[in-house]
């Protein structure tokens, strides 16, 4: 009985060792770099305009606003890109894929562009905000399929009532960093691109 509660033991100390050792390792996502800010040397406020214009509109943006002068950029909100929607990357990185897929989201993009000493300062913000449908009043358990909508146990739809469409409201959810990073990322690309074309 003795050496069976010291091979428990030790089994036990050995499992704890591999538990702290996999909490310590870095996942992917620890590694990934957040971006605010890229910095652009030798390059005017116009060009760097229609570049960030040019990627908001790649990633399927639909611009608001384009205020050169001001250096603003906004976009209208857009709905999360669904598993199917494979042309689509408004959604980076597995988390917010599953984000997008499980609920109602929509981002919104601001882009800002000002002088930096000689270099002009891009920063990106996203905003995410997530659709909260009101529940409707059920009398049993066998209306669950209508719980928000009047649908059918054979046919599913959105169709709302006038308490449930008054009552609908979009919460925010925060930024979203990750996107605002790859966003950046993509317009350093494109400035980077167009002065060694310019240095040829």
């Amino acid at each position: 009985m003795r050496a069976v509660m010291v091979v428990a033991l030790a089994g036990l100390s050995l499992l704890a060792g591999c538990a702290g050792e996999q909490l310590t390792k870095p996942t992917s996502e620890q590694q990934t770099e957040t971006v605010a800010r890229i910095y652009a040397p030798s390059i005017e406020r116009q060009q760097a305009t229609e570049m960030a214009m040019d990627v908001l509109l790649d990633m399927h943006f639909a611009l608001d606003k384009a205020d050169v002068e001001k250096g603003l950029i906004r976009t209208k909100p857009l709905p999360g890109a669904q598993f199917f929607e494979l042309w689509r990357s408004d959604n980076v990185g597995p988390l917010h894929a599953a984000e997008a897929n499980l609920h109602s989201i929509r981002r919104t993009v601001d882009v800002k562009l000002s002088r930096w000493g000689e270099h002009l300062r891009v920063s990106c913000d996203v905003q995410v905000q997530r659709l909260n449908l009101p529940e409707r009043e059920l009398t049993s358990s066998a209306q669950a399929y209508q719980m928000f909508s009047r649908s059918t146990p054979s046919m599913q739809r959105l169709e709302l009532g006038p308490r449930q469409k008054e009552a609908m409201q979009w919460t925010d959810l925060g930024k979203d960093t990750d996107l605002a990073t790859e966003i950046l990322r993509r317009i350093e690309k494109r400035v980077r691109k167009l002065q060694e074309e310019q240095s040829l």
